[in-house]
């Protein structure tokens, strides 16, 4: 769970003088305040609020509150009590009123019922009735039993910016009935350093294929409205771009590690993708790490010179979890909570009312926090609706996943066009994650239980069992070879055996519990091979002499070049969503065309890191040949520097020539990230 404070390196120009207001609650001529006006200009509204807030008022705006403070056994997913704590409430709206956290999985009625109180309280017993912004994560669903689709990187490896947007405005669609107004996504690092546990939530190491990406899916989150407001409201839900800014390739592979550059490599490879996808964005997450030796939260340059005055970002901009602090236990920049709420406002009141900072940069944080609230239209609409159970999982919605999951899927190999195969193949579905369902990280406890499995996607798809011989083989995380004699026997009564192998995520409760996985967030590793006995599995398969396909389910690349080498033919499949083990068998047997295409490169083996395409000419200087382990065990030396596959690279069953391709553009492109 990410909790959000905010940032004091916002806005660096003043405001303009606004006028006196003798009444807070109305003006004083007994009439409504222009900020209660739905008509008026925001920034004329933003101007009218501002000076009626008390100085408490502004501070509990920009200090993030949680629905555990009043509701009954909030983090009990089973717990359907609508009750809640009324001191609680009030202390937590008196203090946190600004944005509640609103991320837990719940009964539906119940969380509706949270939402609705804790609105409910500031609309009608606060004096200027400021409504809350209400919070989830929504990186590749909604995560209060919301439809799972593909993890981010299964996203892009669709290349379809308008099949992203339609899952943007699908999360959207089932999470605005319940009075979530803001979404903790997209995530826009670069996935450059595979050895990080995040590379699953990011679109690739492609500065340009992650801009695209990312304002597909911010334009689906927000577009829109919330009913009953002014025509003139086009946003309904605040998406949140992050980690702002160069977070996703940390020293070692290491989460919240120092990222090494400068300025050419901040403004070519780390700035792009956010300068195209959120200018729009109604709020922006600072990166938890150090770019150049200097934190991003406490970076001017980067927070003020260029999002702000460069840019001209007008919205507010949100910390990570706990960020604030880490300024004194991780960056060592600062010794005391003193120093780290001057930069930050965490303490604003204390800070404000003995001098240390100006009651005028709060102002300006305010303001950026009350311009999303008007963009949204939430004074008017803050409510959940009555029908919030209405937009999960429709048929629209449930057509959307199917075509993203199919568009995810990555031929990777084919030979002697082995693939498609027919249905009345007899196959053999071997490996740890035929019977398993792995979303990725930031999905809810239990989710895979809405979720296909491959052993299941395949029975629905042929029709029944009999023409499937299923072997575990061994389990993800285990040496243990004692199955193989299963997985071999299923081959060897089977016509072709298709083996899934991979890496793992967890749901956010497990994830953060300790129980064991390879992939999300804090779960960094030293090596990119499988992991146990699961590469010996495929060779027990394939000695076998049957045609052996090989499925990668992982949330990053897998790196065994001997599977690529001797497999009949291999697939990647990116963790997918809710109907993944349905489209896997459909790819298979040729009911759709794979389309996706890697988003990123694969490497031979964790030594022969960075292996992003877009490297700096002199980065491999040595001629390219990655020299080879050959099956008798003789070794071919020579500088392993090539990827195994490079970004952007994909099969299909046929080829198509196109013949005289002409672009044509109206007027130049000119790309200078240089200024």
């Amino acid at each position: 769970m990410l909790v959000p404070f905010f940032s004091c390196l916002l806005l660096s120009k003043a405001w303009a003088a606004s006028p006196d207001v003798a009444s807070r609650a109305m003006n004083e001529d007994g009439s409504t305040p222009l900020y209660k006006d739905p008509t008026a200009n925001i920034e004329d509204r933003v101007n009218d609020l501002l000076p009626r807030m008390t100085l408490e008022e502004k501070v509990a705006q920009i200090i993030q509150g949680d629905i555990n403070g009043w509701i009954v056994n909030a983090s009990d997913p089973l717990d359907d009590t609508l009750a809640f704590n009324q001191t609680g409430l009030e202390e937590m709206m008196r203090l946190k009123g600004g944005s509640i956290w609103a991320g837990y999985a719940m009964p539906w009625e119940k969380y509706a019922f949270a939402i609705e109180v804790g609105q409910r309280y500031l609309m009608e017993n606060t004096t200027l009735g400021i409504p809350a912004l209400f919070q989830s994560e929504g990186l590749h669903g909604f995560t209060n039993n919301g439809t799972i689709f593909p993890s981010p990187l299964g996203l892009a490896a669709t290349f379809n910016t308008s099949l992203i947007e339609a899952v943007g405005a699908a999360i959207s669609n089932e999470a605005e009935p319940f009075g979530i107004t803001h979404i903790f996504a997209p995530v826009l690092d670069m996935s450059r350093e595979l050895r990080w546990g995040r590379v699953e939530e990011n679109y690739g190491e492609d500065p340009f294929l992650t801009g695209a990406m990312g304002l597909a899916y911010v334009s689906g989150i927000q577009n829109g409205a919330r009913r009953n407001v002014s025509d003139s409201v086009t946003k309904r839900v605040a998406a949140t771009c992050k980690h702002f800014a160069a977070f996703g390739s940390p020293q070692g592979g290491l989460n919240l590690a120092p990222v090494a550059g400068g300025e050419r490599e901040l403004r070519t490879i780390y700035l792009p993708p956010f300068e195209k996808a959120c200018l729009e964005s109604l709020s922006i997450m600072t990166s938890y790490a150090s770019y150049d030796g200097v934190p991003a939260i406490a970076d001017k340059h980067i927070m003020v010179d260029i999002l702000r005055e460069e840019w001209g970002y007008p919205y507010y901009v949100t910390s990570d979890a706990g960020s604030v602090d880490l300024l004194i236990t991780l960056h060592h920049t600062c010794e005391t909570r003193e120093c780290a709420a001057k930069t930050n406002l965490e303490n604003a009141l204390n800070q404000v009312n003995d001098g240390t900072v100006d009651e005028a940069t709060l102002d300006r944080v305010v303001a950026t926090m009350l311009r999303t609230k008007f963009t949204l239209g939430l004074f008017e609409s803050p409510y959940p609706y009555e029908d919030v159970t209405s937009q999960i999982r429709t048929p629209e919605t449930m057509e959307v996943l199917h075509n993203t999951e199919l568009e995810s899927i990555v031929l990777l190999e084919n030979r002697d066009s082995i693939l498609p195969l027919s249905t009345d193949t007899n196959v053999a579905l071997i490996g740890p994650l035929v019977d398993y369902v792995s979303f990725g990280d930031y999905v809810f406890f239990n989710s895979n239980l809405n979720a296909i499995s491959p052993l299941e996607g395949f029975s629905q798809f042929l029709g029944g069992s009999d023409s499937i011989h299923y072997a575990e083989g061994c389990k993800l995380w285990s040496n243990d070879e004692s199955g193989f004699q299963d997985a071999v026997g299923a081959a060897e009564a089977s016509d072709v055996a298709i083996v899934f192998v991979g890496t793992w995520s967890l749901d956010q409760t497990r994830l953060w519990s300790g129980v064991n996985a390879t992939t999300g967030e804090h779960v960094d590793v030293a090596d990119l091979a499988l992991v146990g006995a699961q590469l010996n599995l495929v060779k027990a398969v394939k000695d076998t002499g049957k045609p052996t396909i090989v499925v990668l389910v992982s949330g990053k690349p897998v790196a065994e070049p001997w599977i690529q080498a001797h497999a009949d033919a291999v697939l990647q499949q990116f963790y997918p969503g809710e109907l993944g083990g349905l489209a896997i068998a459909e790819i298979i047997f040729g009911a759709a065309n794979p389309s996706g295409k890697l988003p990123i490169s694969f490497p031979r083996d964790v030594g022969t890191l960075p292996a992003f395409y877009n490297y700096l000419k002199g980065a491999r200087p040595n001629p390219i040949d990655a020299g080879d382990i050959l099956d008798d065990g003789t070794l071919v030396f020579w500088p392993w520097v090539c990827p195994q596959q490079p970004c952007s690279f994909m099969e299909l069953w046929s080829r198509t020539e196109l013949y005289n391709v002409q672009l044509y553009r109206s007027h130049p492109v000119e790309f200078d990230y240089r200024h």
